[in-house]
């Protein structure tokens, strides 16, 4: 679990394909406690196993299936990336619950300043925007955001400056690609309502499941 909240930009230093997928090496500015074999790193947003580690660098294995469904599969070397460890329970939580499993990729539909803010608009399938709601939560490429308009195509977060110099949202351009994943809460909440909507709902059921008693 992690909260969004970017802790150090890194580089990708190697990206070796194989039959079923990729080992991927980053460069990062070591933490004051080290990473160790089998921890969770957030890798613009993606959970990943770190797999081998050296000072100032880390590896992670990555099937196909994350390589086809994130934009870990058009990593280059030298690209920057935003990495998060993983969320331990005395930690503050600033930003908001992220699994690092992302729901889909978006495409960067337009960026344009809103006085000193970057407003960066974002199309992606309906399936998604389902589950983003205005001022509800959502993290871009790992970054935990504020969703300040959505409508049937796209949706739009603001960005103030430190998140543009603190993680690489900033580099972001006109139909690249982004990671993203909608809120957790919301997508249990959005579950339990098509299944309670799938049923057919009467007195009789009502009273039977205790309710009027």
């Amino acid at each position: 679990m992690f909260t969004g909240l970017i802790q150090r930009i890194g580089k990708v230093a190697r990206v070796a394909r194989h039959g079923e997928g990729a080992r991927l090496a980053f460069e990062f500015a070591p933490w004051d406690e080290e990473l160790v074999l089998g921890e969770s790193i957030a890798v613009n947003g993606a959970c990943l196993t770190v797999a081998g580690t050296s000072h100032g660098l880390f590896e992670a294995d990555v099937l196909d299936e994350t390589l086809d469904c994130t934009t870990l599969g058009s990593f280059k070397q030298g690209a920057r990336v935003n990495l998060e460890r993983a969320l331990r329970m005395s930690d503050r939580l600033g930003g908001h619950f992220v699994s690092g499993h992302i729901d889909a990729m978006g495409a960067v539909s337009e960026v344009r300043q809103r006085g000193r803010d970057t407003v960066l608009r974002v199309r992606c399938e309906k399936d998604t925007l389902r589950g983003i709601v205005y001022k509800g939560s959502i993290a871009i490429d790992g970054v935990s955001l504020t969703v300040s308009a959505v409508d049937d195509v796209e949706f739009e977060v603001n960005l103030i400056p430190t998140t543009l110099t603190e993680t690489t949202l900033g580099e972001r351009r006109v139909g690249e690609c982004v990671n993203l994943e909608t809120d957790l809460l919301g997508k249990y909440a959005l579950q339990a309502m098509e299944r309670f909507a799938s049923k057919d709902i009467t007195l009789e059921t009502l009273a039977k499941a205790g309710f009027g008693e």
